[in-house]
């Protein structure tokens, strides 16, 4: 797009911002809480007068309760005491009414989740949540607003390329605001991805009209404090529990299979319980209250592109719709803002090329592919006749890890994608920062044998003892999202990997180095309480041996630049049941020898980016140098011909 049929000077310059945010939905508010803790200046408006009331989105999938936590947000989500799904009921017909026939873990054991449940607390509460850390960062949504119109033109204004015009939607105020970044968080009807003229493919021409209700029942069905799938004769629906003893309940009115489709077709609230009474029976079901309700159409689509410039991005419902009995939309939306986020930061502080921009879109675009497909797949499933329960066994005393093979295909769908469902199936492919054998970094070094770690996949979840305090803590959780990169070190046995350390240790001293190659311009006034980035704001180091506690002195096994991590170096002697017989579980999980460990980079979203063999001399840090130099700024050179001769760099090592 182009800004030459404008007056560049028509945008105050004082009126400059690093994001302009429209839509204060789940993307926007994740992407706005990012950049606003990371010190960016943000104009973030939403043309409704107030937060989200009630209903909308309300499941919380295990990976982003960890991604919550992260943040420092959960405990203000579990303040609102939100239910928890942690098995799924299915109801299917028989000769009077419905009966069980199965039930399955939300989140079944063979997935590795901290919080093996799903959260259900409406919309609002948790926009709340995010508005409230918002103004602890002075960010204050701009109500009731919305955007008019945009261009963006590099050539024009390197630095602020984006230039907005905004209005009130009483159309009597007017702003006109420069920016770095717009981003459309508006939901399915986006005015930025319009204007940008990215169209939206359906992946399936079948659609459905479905009515939801949110409110407190007073009812006999033995499972209304669970999430449920039940088919009828009479129809089909999809129950989930809530908080404050309410329950919402989905009911499909229409289907476009239906022989009197029509994609319009509405119903009353009185309507809709009518046809729930009737799904329900032999079971009786009254409201006390209706909280909710709402009738809306759903489709499957994809925009073409989240992007055309990398300045104008696209997230959540702007770029992907999907029904919401998957309980995906928000969760996506949050990692689609938290991808971004971190990329951006890493551009803007200096780190990193502006190419890692062009990684949003293939990553994040991927994701949404594989969710359509499975929300296809189960959305046709749902509005399907489903088997009498005479004609299917009940699954409920089998919670392992493959379908039986007397599971219907609708049962047979849901366990399948059920490591997806919870998040932890969302992987991304390789590029930039997702190692691979056809990646810039070529080293002997870079994924040792053994190792289980697959770059683009998520950091697994590990519990280990922190040496400082004896404190038995989650090594994923301990560095904070704040956009460094974390570098976790599993140094083995310290009697095996001494020397290996050593070098390591000194490497990362090389002014030639990634670490003090993107040094803290304030590293000389850090305060020593600092836990996470004395040095380098882009890096944060962590240390794991395979030892006990007791056995680990720090003074005498952590030397040079690890050492002032001090809460940041830890035991590897918990008993971890994916690995029942592993004397240091972590390192086993990680797929690393006990004794000679290993190295491994995890983004700042949590995804591997690369791992490392730790070896004597400058390997190690020699293709870390190559990994980061494929997407950083700087050129990062091999620490070798340096690594005995770094008494001479006093004025690195003076600095940390």
């Amino acid at each position: 797009m182009s800004v030459a049929d404008k007056d560049v000077s028509y945008y105050d310059i004082a009126n400059s911002e690093g994001a302009v945010i429209v839509g204060a939905g789940p993307v926007g508010l994740m992407l706005s809480t990012c950049l606003a803790r990371w010190g960016y200046k943000i104009k973030h408006i939403d043309n409704r007068p107030e937060p989200t009331a009630t209903g909308r989105a309300d499941g919380i999938q295990p990976r982003s309760l960890d991604l919550l936590r992260n943040m420092g947000l959960k405990s203000d989500i579990m303040k609102h005491k939100p239910a928890r799904v942690y098995e799924v009921a299915f109801w299917d017909p028989v000769s009077k009414g419905i009966a069980r026939t199965g039930t399955w873990a939300s989140c079944p054991s063979f997935i590795d989740a901290r919080y093996p449940f799903t959260t259900l607390l409406h919309q609002g509460l948790i926009e709340r949540v995010f508005i409230s850390d918002l103004e602890k960062n002075g960010v204050q949504i701009q109500r009731p607003w919305t955007i008019t119109d945009f261009t963006s033109d590099e050539s024009q204004n390197p630095e602020y390329p984006v230039h907005v015009d905004l209005a009130h939607v009483d159309g009597t105020t007017t702003e006109k605001v420069r920016a770095k970044y717009l981003f459309g968080g508006e939901g399915a009807r986006s005015f930025v991805r319009q204007k940008l003229g990215i169209p939206v493919h359906h992946k399936d021409p079948i659609s459905h009209v479905w009515g939801v209700m949110d409110g407190v029942v007073h009812t006999d069905f033995p499972d209304i404090k669970m999430k449920c799938t039940i088919h009828s004769e009479h129809g089909s629906i999809m129950v989930i529990p809530r908080e404050d003893n309410m329950v919402r309940l989905y009911i499909q009115i229409a289907s476009s299979t239906d022989p009197d489709w029509n994609p319009r077709k509405t119903a009353t609230a009185a309507e809709v319980q009518a046809s729930a009474k009737k799904i329900l029976q032999p079971y009786f079901i009254e409201w006390e209250r209706v909280e909710w309700f709402s009738v809306y159409p759903i489709g499957q689509g994809i925009a073409e592109n989240y992007t055309l410039d990398h300045r104008v991005f696209l997230g959540g419902d702007a770029c992907h719709t999907h029904s919401p009995k998957a309980g995906q939309g928000m969760n996506t939306a949050f990692l689609d803002a938290q991808n971004l986020a971190w990329k951006i930061h890493a551009v803007e502080s200096g780190f990193a090329r502006r190419e890692l921009l062009e990684t949003y879109e293939p990553e994040r675009k991927m994701t949404a592919e594989r969710l359509l497909d499975f929300d296809n797949r189960y959305a046709k499933l749902f509005s399907q006749r489903i088997p009498a329960a005479a004609e299917v066994e009940a699954a409920s005393e089998n919670h392992g890890t493959e379908a039986e093979e007397h599971d219907n295909d609708f049962i047979k769908t849901f366990k399948e994608s059920c490591e997806f469902t919870s998040g932890y199936g969302v992987f991304y492919e390789a590029n930039a920062v997702n190692w691979s054998p056809s990646h810039a970094a070529k080293s002997k070094l870079i994924q040792p044998a053994g190792a289980k770690l697959q770059p683009g996949h998520i950091f697994p979840n590990a519990n280990v003892r922190r040496v400082v305090d004896a404190n038995v803590v989650h090594l994923e959780q301990e560095v904070p999202l704040n956009g460094s990169f974390r570098i976790f070190v599993f140094a083995g046995k310290p009697s095996k990997t001494g020397m290996a350390m050593r070098d390591f240790s000194n490497g990362l001293l090389s002014k030639h180095s990634f670490y003090t190659s993107y040094l803290r311009a304030d590293v000389d006034q850090v305060s020593h309480h600092e836990q996470h980035n004395p040095h380098s704001l882009f890096f944060t180091l962590c240390t794991i041996f395979a030892s006990t506690r007791p056995s680990i002195e720090i003074t005498r096994d952590v030397r040079g630049v690890l050492a002032r991590y001090r809460d940041h170096v830890y035991a590897d002697d918990q008993h971890d049941e994916q690995v029942p017989h592993a004397s240091a579980p972590a390192h086993a999980k990680m797929g690393f020898d006990e004794e000679r460990g290993g190295v491994v980079v995890v983004r700042p979203d949590g995804y591997v980016g690369v791992v490392v063999d730790l070896v004597e001399g400058s390997g190690t840090v020699d293709a870390l140098n190559a990994y980061f130099s494929a997407f950083c700024t700087k050129e990062l050179t091999s620490v070798g011909p340096r690594l005995k001769a770094l008494a001479g760099e006093s004025d690195v090592q003076s600095r940390l």
